[in-house]
């Protein structure tokens, strides 16, 4: 027989199996002999007193096994000889499209501008060593996308867009942790997505698809208000060549691929300016940010993962939050082309580091960038990363100041030690970044700080710049039909086109376009033939 119970639990009896199943045993009036497995179905952290719990719903098997993984299993067809779809970009957006294409009977083509996620590791290992970044293989650019190297965070808010559990199931049928299923804030971990990655891809082989790495669209290939393909680049060793792919298309090219939105407004093709958010990285010990969230000089203990922290609140009219917080992980340089300073957080899934840190930013919207260009908002983010690239010493060096040294408008004299790996430089943030983000971070630091004591310190040091929270800019597509609002056959998709923030929700999304287009292709599969 099963029984599904909640619990509230010491984090000791949590994090012990065969604790958990004599305590389950003792509450309910078991025997724990006969408690043959148990399945965590829901795990959070309830940290608001100082005595900490942990939440659970769990699953109990009494004399049986389950019959089951704990995920649900997808059967993905052979789709060789099936009618093909052009997907641009092998981000989440591009892969979970690929894969649900699959799914419906129809071929993925990817195109990825970057390389597969192992050859594209050492490009990011060389943006160190050298101060130079790789303008199609870096941190945002190659396999997996933004997201691959980027923690694998995949909490989402966004519920009505489409099933945000399957994404999770996808992810597991592909060798991520059942733990994520349970977890209130899952995560895969910058060392172990990868891998994940690399079996998607392998599915989407298997089953008759292709991926062509190192190729990326240059433009797409109309005729009259109807997408029938793209024409590409693709770089082979010293070569390159173009070459052209037939089929509707799913656009899923990232918040970073400028490239792609000038053609788009140099095409006339129908995009806008999106709002977007801007700050700095902001990083605390580790240790320091346990002992404030878990309300003990201690820190977190024996049992206990590496706290988290969610702050946000309004100053003059915008909002100033963190974003994609980071315990015990490490700051990277997320820069795509030369001359630009992009800094992001990451962590491994045991989120093991002496450093934590989180985004903290300020929202932009897109009345508050003058003029009615489409690529406003794009332009400030950039020459944005151009000045702080200029103020790092035009390497990758990050300008860098004490938390408390930019609220109280100082320059601080050194820096503490810090997780960014090409180095930091003492800089002014308060003074040369934009006064319409600098009053707003100051004002929201001192309001997190009376609410988390300890938080506002100098110990703390704010890494600049943090622009690419989302994308600047939204290709219009139809509410219903998710395509273009003028173009047939084309699908913008996914956080490059505007319409989703992080992990999953770009691969909802994703999934959603390959809905719309395979009815889409049906539909004129069915007028042809």
């Amino acid at each position: 027989m099963t029984y599904e119970y909640d619990l509230r639990v010491l984090p000791q009896v949590a994090a012990n199996e065969q604790s958990l199943r004599q305590y389950v045993a003792d509450e309910k009036g078991l025997d724990a002999r006969t408690i043959m497995h148990l399945r965590i179905l829901r795990k959070s952290i309830d940290a608001r007193q100082r005595t900490i719990y942990i939440n659970l719903k769990v699953c109990v098997y009494v004399n049986e096994m389950p019959e089951d993984d704990a995920y649900q299993h997808i059967d993905y067809p052979d789709v060789s000889e099936r009618p093909q779809v052009i997907v641009v970009g092998e981000g989440p957006g591009g892969l979970f499209a690929s894969l649900r294409l699959i799914e419906l009977g129809l071929r993925p083509i990817v195109l990825e501008r970057g390389k597969d996620v192992h050859e594209r590791k050492k490009d990011l290992s060389m943006i160190t060593k050298t101060q130079q970044v790789d303008g199609e293989s870096n941190y945002c650019f190659g396999e997996g996308g933004a997201g691959a190297y980027s923690d694998g965070k995949l909490y989402t808010r966004s519920k009505k867009r489409g099933n945000s559990e399957k994404i999770l199931h996808v992810f597991c049928q592909h060798g991520a942790s059942t733990n994520i299923l349970a977890d209130a804030h899952p995560h895969i971990g910058t060392d172990k997505l990868p891998r994940v990655i690399e079996n998607m891809r392998n599915t989407i082989l298997r089953c008759g698809g292709e991926v062509h790495f190192q190729t990326k669209m240059t433009r797409l290939i109309l005729e009259g208000d109807t997408v029938v393909g793209v024409e590409a680049e693709h770089h082979a060793q010293c070569s390159m060549f173009n070459v052209q792919f037939r089929g509707p298309v799913i656009l899923a090219t990232g918040h970073s691929a400028r490239d792609v939105y000038r053609y788009l407004a140099d095409a006339k093709i129908e995009i806008e300016a999106k709002g977007i958010a801007v700050g700095v990285r902001l990083e605390h010990p580790s240790m320091l940010i346990d002992q404030i969230q878990y309300h003990n000089k201690q820190g977190r203990g024996k049992y206990l993962p590496a706290a988290e922290y969610s702050f946000v609140t309004q100053v003059d009219g915008r909002g100033v939050y963190s974003f994609c917080m980071c315990p015990g992980g490490f700051v990277i340089p997320a820069a795509t082309d030369k001359q630009q300073i992009v800094v992001n957080g990451m962590s491994p899934s045991n989120r093991g580091g002496q450093w934590s840190n989180s985004g903290m930013v300020v929202e932009v919207r897109a009345e508050d960038i003058e003029g009615e260009d489409a690529l406003r908002v794009m332009e400030f983010q950039q020459q944005l990363e151009h000045d702080c690239w200029q103020q790092g010493n035009r390497k990758q060096t990050a300008p860098a100041q004490r938390m408390a040294d930019f609220v109280n408008k100082r320059l601080s004299y050194d820096l503490p030690k810090s997780s960014y790996a090409p180095g930091l430089i003492s800089s002014p943030l308060h003074f040369w970044m934009p006064e319409m983000i600098t009053k707003r971070l100051q004002e929201g630091f001192k309001y997190f700080g009376k609410h988390a004591h300890g938080f506002l310190t100098n110990e703390a040091t704010m890494i600049g710049v943090e622009t690419r929270t989302s994308s600047p800019v939204r290709i219009i597509r139809n509410t219903d039909t998710l395509m273009h609002v003028r173009i047939q056959g084309l699908f913008p998709c996914g956080e490059g086109a505007g319409y989703a923030g992080g992990i999953v929700s770009a691969g909802v999304d994703g999934e959603r376009c390959a809905e719309m287009c395979a009815a889409y292709l049906t539909g004129i599969l069915s007028t042809r033939f």
